[in-house]
């Protein structure tokens, strides 16, 4: 195959509509229009303003009303999450639904009729009521073509709606309820006496509390929500545990292992009120509270970047730093998905968006088209494991371990860096097997060009990392502050031309003036000066201290007053994401008006889409969540915590390396098909315990977890974002997930590395972590730690290097070429050394755990050990290294490929940098 230069655009690349019908497709998402349509982005808009005002204002915020003073509204924690929750469930019910006709129960009931007819004729009486009874099911619960909402949506939703209006209206009754259980509540006719006429007698009614019912149905619309957007598995897996809290007690505890799962008999009154009014457990506990404090307003955060254009802007970034070199268009896409990573929390989302660009032009530049998707897939999925933002599961970590976002930062980086490195170690060496060259000079920008066009795109990132890191702000107020940024920027550069310049920045001067001036004469701004609320003035100082950190609104108010102004303005660098003008332009087109063209009203959309797109983005984390902390819940409240450590650890024999492999491929099975959030929770919920038990540290616990969890989206059987890659790649999708699999294999190596070696994660176990709890052994380490020697270079620096040698070894592996091809000794040897120098500790440690099983105990110092087998492997790297060198040179520069063809000079490992 002779060199290939990829070129730009092309009939293969497919349109922003066909990405976006594809993840509807793979998500099982609603294309509406019209009212319905309108109902999702209203709902949506709200969503996203509600969480805002938390961001801003906590848990007590006023909503500004006209002609009022305002409305000030003060929730408690189980409140906002019911409110979150609810606002998900309805948007669930509108966007995704209930079923297409191709389920177990519609074709059933379509065959069944069908034999009925046969039996009888169409045409008697019984084969009309049948018909007439699926012609009901149908317009009651069918929507074949994903486009119209079903009369059983608008019940969940009504259900969903009341169920929140419950904990905001009868609020002291559900705190009541927590000492006299769900029996002591009111019936609904106590709660609402105008139905005491039409439910009074109805035995039901009277027998069940209003909040036992609101209970039984708010965990049967989370379970329904979750079949629609996470699928059928992992609503059976969680209704088993509800099932098992109301039965387990059956299993008796004589049984040998299963009875260590024996718990106390509970009611389902029990049950429903841990599960539905508790925000230790259950639906609203945990994780649900992170996605109220956390994992929304990053969502938001990501959606207002990508609304902004910063995702095109990103991946052109990645081919202007690679895409001239060796396997360019393949290089860039890993960069590309690894910024995408940062915008998008969602692995299929990330893989299509991207690699509706950058999969064509691999294809083009000579990468075949299942290699091609297996490249995007996997890096895409590598982006929630990327810092600074990774994904939602990240500040779940943050809130069971109790450890600051800033310190997951710092200990994911090292692991995270090695991945991506390591996919493009294997891209290159596919360039050198099959002689792939890059883009054309002329048909790419310089790096600096593309960094003078929109330089702003990367100051948000700047300044997430400076408050959450630098200023050592919590999760939410850096978010927020991001965000607030953000949209200050975007609206200074829409406003910002050579014709408004000298208006804009003269703008912001006197409101800042006039704002700073009415501080120091009446101690107020301007809109309390103006509402009468004037008291004694500031030292100008004082002055300047508050009223400088709100600068990102003065520019916001001038950027719209600017373009108020000059509502012809263009700025000569922005480049607002094309969903952005599609939807001004058809919001102009419903209004009779030609506004597609104005700024300001570009900007305004800007902000409206961002909002909207950011709570259609996060319905099924929100979900996902919900669900899922019906397990832990479960776990809980039956105190099965304690008996399940003790069955998992009886199983793994006692071998930290059985208990290491059962971990990983429960993660990988139950990750087919789910979000990584869910099988992070479930899993951690299980298994977390067992593995800190063994003198694992547990934020390497945890990250071990959530490293296999992002592994499930690219294992086959089941690898959905390999799978959303081929239908963009048009290639065969189960040997996309197999090479996507292979691509990402030191994904799944790292992590044994760095639980065996906890330095490779920065963490360091504390003097005296003999005299503390398991959990609390392990610190983050610190500048002194790095500048101790002794410490740093055996248990930092050593496995660290060896990771990285090890994942090249590893490439050379799977590729079969370094400089030449490597032959089938060559490869065994380069995947001992891999394992060697990544993680011996795992090869160690099954040796001494299988002499265990013999009664020979041996005893060694492990770092010495540690060292000198990554000394082996890096041994056997060198010389294997050489060996296939010298083999390069001796057919004169030339590399064979898998075909037995010779590659050019030009294209050998050594000719041309990575």
């Amino acid at each position: 195959m002779s060199t290939n230069n990829a070129q730009p655009g092309g009939d293969e690349e497919i349109s922003r509509e066909e990405a976006e019908e594809i993840i509807d497709e793979i998500e099982r998402r609603r294309s509406l229009q019209g009212l319905a349509a309108l109902a999702v982005a209203v709902i949506g808009i709200c969503f996203s303003l509600f969480q805002l005002a938390l961001a801003a204002r906590s848990f007590t915020f006023v909503i500004p009303l006209p002609f009022v003073e305002g409305f000030q509204v003060s929730l408690q924690l189980l409140q906002a999450n019911a409110i979150h929750v609810a606002f998900a469930l309805v948007l669930t019910f509108l966007m995704f639904p209930a079923s297409m006709g191709d389920g177990f129960v519609s074709r059933n009931l379509g065959r069944f009729v069908d034999a009925v007819e046969d039996a009888f004729g169409s045409d008697n009486p019984v084969a009309t009521a049948f018909d007439g009874l699926r012609g009901a099911f149908r317009w009651m619960f069918l929507d074949p073509d994903r486009s119209r909402v079903t009369p059983f949506d608008v019940l969940c939703m009504i259900a969903s709606g009341l169920s929140a209006f419950y904990f905001l209206t009868e609020f002291s009754e559900i705190q009541d309820m927590r000492f006299f259980g769900l029996e002591g509540g009111r019936p609904i006719t106590g709660v609402y006496p105008f139905l005491e006429p039409i439910l009074g007698g109805v035995p039901f009614v009277s027998e069940y509390s209003y909040a036992m019912i609101l209970g039984v149905l708010g965990v049967l619309l989370v379970l329904e929500a979750t079949r629609r957007t996470l699928g059928l598995p992992l609503m059976l897996i969680v209704a088993s545990f509800i099932v098992y809290a109301r039965w387990g007690y059956l299993i008796s505890g004589n049984t040998p292992f299963l009875g260590l799962l024996a718990i106390p008999e509970l009611t389902w009154p029990d049950i429903v009120q841990n599960l539905w009014y508790n925000t230790e457990n259950g639906v609203f506990g945990i994780p649900v509270t992170v996605s109220v404090s956390f994992i929304y307003i990053f969502i938001l955060f990501g959606s207002f970047l990508e609304m902004s254009g910063a995702g095109q802007w990103f991946i052109d970034l990645a081919y202007a730093v690679t895409g001239h070199r060796k396997g360019g268009p393949a290089k860039a896409s890993i960069l590309a998905s690894g910024f995408m990573g940062t915008i998008s929390g969602s692995s299929i989302a990330n893989t299509v968006t991207t690699g509706a660009f950058t999969i064509p032009l691999m294809k083009r530049s000579g990468y075949s088209p299942e290699f091609s998707g297996a490249v995007e897939a996997s890096a895409s999925s590598g982006g929630q494991i990327l810092p600074p933002v990774m994904g939602a599961a990240a500040f779940l970590m943050v809130q069971y371990t109790g450890t600051p976002f800033r310190e997951i930062i710092i200990l994911s980086t090292v692991p995270a860096v090695v991945f991506f490195f390591g996919v493009w170690v294997m891209v290159h060496l596919k360039a050198v097997q099959e002689g792939i060259g890059g883009i054309d000079d002329a048909d790419s920008e310089s790096l600096a060009t593309h960094l003078a066009r929109g330089w702003f795109y990367l100051v948000p990132i700047v300044l997430l990392l400076y408050y959450l890191i630098g200023a050592r702000l919590s999760v939410s107020r850096s978010a927020w502050f991001t965000l607030v940024a953000l949209v200050s920027l975007i609206t200074f550069i829409a406003a910002y031309s050579d014709e408004t310049r000298t208006f804009l920045l003269s703008s912001i001067a006197v409101i800042f003036g006039v704002e700073l001036a009415t501080y120091v004469v009446a101690g107020v701004p301007v809109s309390g000066l103006v509402g009468g609320n004037a008291g004694a003035g500031v030292p100008l100082a004082e002055a300047v201290a508050i009223v400088g950190p709100r600068i990102g609104w003065y520019a916001m108010l001038a950027g719209a007053v600017t373009m108020l102004v000059y509502s012809d303005v263009q700025s000569k660098v922005l480049d607002l994401n094309p969903t952005v003008q599609s939807a001004a332009e058809s919001a102009g087109s419903t209004a009779g008006r030609d506004v597609g063209d104005n700024q300001l009203f570009r900007v305004g959309t800007f902000v409206v889409k961002s909002m909207e797109e950011g709570a259609r983005t996060a319905v099924p984390v929100v979900v996902a969540v919900a669900a899922a902390g019906i397990i832990p819940g479960v776990i809980s409240v039956s105190g099965l915590g304690p008996n399940l450590t003790s069955l998992l650890l009886a199983l793994s024999g006692g071998s930290i390396v059985v208990m290491l492999l059962v971990t990983a491929v429960a993660s990988i099975i139950l990750g087919m098909g789910m979000p990584t959030t869910v099988t992070y929770i479930i899993l951690i919920s299980m298994l977390a315990t067992p593995l800190v038990e063994f003198g694992i540290p547990e934020l390497a616990a945890h990250l071990f977890i959530l490293y296999f969890g992002v592994i499930a989206d690219i294992t086959p059987p089941v690898a959905v974002a390999a799978y959303a890659a081929s239908g963009v790649a048009k290639s065969d999708p189960f040997e996309t997930g197999v090479k996507a699999f292979s691509l990402s294999l030191n994904k799944a190596i790292v992590p044994f590395a760095f639980v065996l070696a906890p330095g490779i994660v920065l963490l360091r176990e504390k003097a005296n972590a003999a005299d503390l709890p398991l959990r609390d052994r392990y610190r983050v380490v610190n500048f002194s730690d790095l500048a101790e020697l002794s410490y740093s270079v055996p248990e930092i620096l050593v496995p660290i290097v060896g990771v990285f040698l090890g994942v090249i070894a590893l490439g050379a592996t799977i590729i079969g070429t370094l400089y030449a091809r490597v032959d089938r000794f060559g490869r065994v040897a380069f995947a001992l050394s891999s394992l060697l120098l990544m993680a011996p500790g795992m090869l160690s440690t099954a040796v001494f755990d299988a002499l265990a099983l013999v009664d020979v105990t041996v005893s060694v110092n492990a770092l010495l050990l540690d060292v000198t087998l990554r000394g082996v492997g890096l041994v056997l790297f060198v010389l294997f290294t050489l060996r296939n060198r010298r083999k390069f040179d001796a057919e004169g520069g030339e590399a064979t490929g898998t075909d037995g063809t010779t590659r050019s000079t030009q294209t050998a490992a050594g000719s041309e940098s990575t």
